[in-house]
């Protein structure tokens, strides 16, 4: 099942770039390792774990010397070892997002267990707006060797403000659910037009939505062997507001790559009212996952899979993509053998 999250307060304010909400559940069963870096070969097995961390190691693990004013925030909702796609933002006092473009954001990892010292790598975050020119988020990407816990070291600085350092630690984990990079894609048999008559407003719950996008399934793709772009988004029950800008994103991208197939898929079960796509919720009044969702192995949407010709995933991201991020994949989905 999807698990999305309810929040309030400040954790509220996060919610509105993280994805969209509702009770958590029990997600379905895990496919096999994952990597969440976007175009990385797929983990032949799970990573190693660290031992727990000692109250002597996390000693080395001391607050910075000065105090921030800034809290950094993980947006991403589960980080697996291996190569990672890691989103994050920062808070100020009040609770209000302040990343911004002209924000510099620099992060350090520390395996804790091994060396609380010494990071195992140092990147820097790659700004991106999660919706133009409103709100955004920090892309970080990194390899973690192995699952545990870990620190992150962040250090940031605006034009005005002072340079800041501030730390966290987070849990890397050995496996996640979703369908890894790397791995065959399920032949999901997604709903398409032919199968309402033509009547877009059955399957899609986008205001403004291309019939394009809801063409092919996910299983006629795989069989006809052409590279696409899947997209687990729903405007109507996504109350963050982030499901739609990510359709909207990509609506022209695929006008300007007819070469690939651009599928979206509402990942909840829906049914018509008076004319209306409403959520079909189960016995708790809890959104239900639909079957491509369960089959992909979803927690969290928006998600965007992008899958070669040879139906190999070969990109997977969260909540949203760079420019050259879809700019790469695009490359990497239709390369020709």
């Amino acid at each position: 099942m999807l698990r999305l999250r309810s929040l309030t307060g400040l954790l509220g304010v996060l919610a509105l770039l993280a994805g969209c909400t509702a009770t958590p559940a029990s997600p379905s069963p895990s496919p096999s390792a994952v990597e969440s870096a976007a175009t990385s070969p797929a983990a032949a097995a799970t990573c190693p774990t660290a031992p727990a961390p000692t109250t002597d190691d996390l000693s080395a693990w001391a607050a910075p010397a000065t105090t921030p004013t800034l809290t950094p925030y993980l947006v991403s909702n589960l980080i697996s070892c291996g190569p990672a796609r890691i989103l994050f933002l920062f808070l100020d006092s009040q609770g209000q997002d302040v990343s911004a473009p002209d924000r510099t954001a620099k992060v350090a990892f520390y395996d804790l267990a091994r060396d609380p010292g010494t990071p195992v790598a140092t990147v820097g975050g790659m700004f991106i707006w999660t919706i133009q020119d409103v709100r955004g988020m920090y892309i970080a990407d990194v390899t973690l060797p192995e699952a545990g816990t870990w620190g992150a070291e962040f250090t940031t600085e605006a034009p005005g403000s002072p340079a800041e350092t501030v730390r966290l630690t987070f849990e890397v984990h050995d496996d996640s659910p979703w369908v890894a990079v790397g791995e065959r894609a399920p032949a999901s048999k997604s709903p398409t037009l032919a199968d309402v008559g033509g009547d877009i407003s059955r399957i899609s719950t986008d205001k403004a939505p291309d019939p394009a996008f809801y063409q092919t399934s996910v299983a006629d793709a795989l069989a006809a062997h052409k590279p696409f772009v899947l997209i687990f988004a729903t405007p109507k029950f996504c109350t963050t507001a982030q499901c739609g800008p990510t359709l909207d994103r990509f609506k022209p991208v695929a006008a300007a790559n007819p070469d690939v197939t651009f599928i979206n898929v509402e990942p909840y079960q829906l049914q018509s009212v008076d004319g209306q796509l409403e959520a079909l919720l189960d016995a708790n009044g809890q959104l239900q996952a639909t079957p491509t969702a369960n089959e992909w192995g979803l927690y969290f949407e928006p998600w965007m899979f992008a899958v070669d010709r040879d139906g190999v995933v070969r990109g997977s991201y969260e909540v949203a993509m760079s420019d050259q991020e879809v700019t790469d994949i695009l490359h990497v989905i239709t390369a020709e053998p």
